[in-house]
C-alpha cells in the first residue's frame, strides 16, 4: 500500500515533465483550486491500483511554489498525501521530495484539463508517471485521447493507463 501511495505521489510530481515546447505554462490562478485525477500511467509495474480518489487540491504558494493534496482509498482505508512543488529556474518545471523528482505541468488542448508528468527516484528506483487532471469529474474522450498521445511521446505505454474512480469524500486514518 505504501508503495502505491508513493507511486501516486510521485506521479503527481512526474506528470509535470511532459511540458510540450511552445505551450505556455499556466498562470497560478488557472491551476489553483479543485481538480479531478482522471487517469494515470506509470512505467513501474504495480499489482494494485487505488480503489478511488477524492478531488485533488492545488494551492499556489509564495514564490511560485504549489502544494498538491489528495486522498485516496486503498485496501479499504483512506490515505492523504501532500506534495510540495518547488519552482525551478525553468518555466513549468518543479522539483519535489527534496529534489529527488522533477515535475512538469502542461495545459491540455482540451478545455479544463492539464497533464502532469514526473520522473525521478522512488524507493531507490527511477520511475516516470503521467496523470490527467480535469476541473469536471466527468470523463472527456477528447482529453483522454490527448493524454494517450502525450504519454506515448514521453515514452510511457498508453495501454497501461488506468482510469481513476472518483469519490467525493474519504476520511484518512486517524482523523
Amino acid at each position: 500500500m505504501q508503495t502505491l501511495l508513493l507511486a501516486l505521489g510521485f506521479g503527481l510530481v512526474a506528470a509535470l515533465s511532459a511540458l510540450a515546447p511552445g505551450r505556455a505554462f499556466p498562470k497560478e490562478a488557472d491551476v489553483s483550486g479543485q481538480w479531478y485525477l482522471k487517469a494515470m500511467v506509470t512505467d513501474r509495474v504495480s499489482d494494485k491500483e487505488p480503489e478511488g480518489v477524492t478531488p485533488l487540491s492545488i494551492k499556489a504558494l509564495q514564490g511560485g511554489n504549489f502544494e498538491l493534496k489528495i486522498t485516496m482509498l486503498e485496501d479499504g482505508q483512506c490515505q492523504e498525501m501532500k506534495v510540495l512543488l518547488e519552482k525551478t529556474d525553468e518555466p513549468g518545471k518543479y522539483s519535489a521530495y527534496g529534489g529527488k523528482r522533477t515535475v512538469y505541468l502542461q495545459k491540455a488542448q482540451t478545455r479544463g484539463h492539464y497533464i502532469l508528468s514526473c520522473e525521478g527516484e522512488l524507493n531507490g528506483e527511477q520511475v516516470r508517471m503521467g496523470k490527467l487532471l480535469g476541473r469536471d469529474p466527468k470523463y472527456s474522450q477528447k482529453a483522454l485521447g490527448e493524454f494517450k498521445k502525450v504519454v506515448a511521446q514521453i515514452g510511457l505505454d498508453p495501454k497501461r493507463i488506468f482510469l481513476m474512480e472518483q469519490m467525493e469524500t474519504c476520511t484518512p486514518r486517524g482523523n
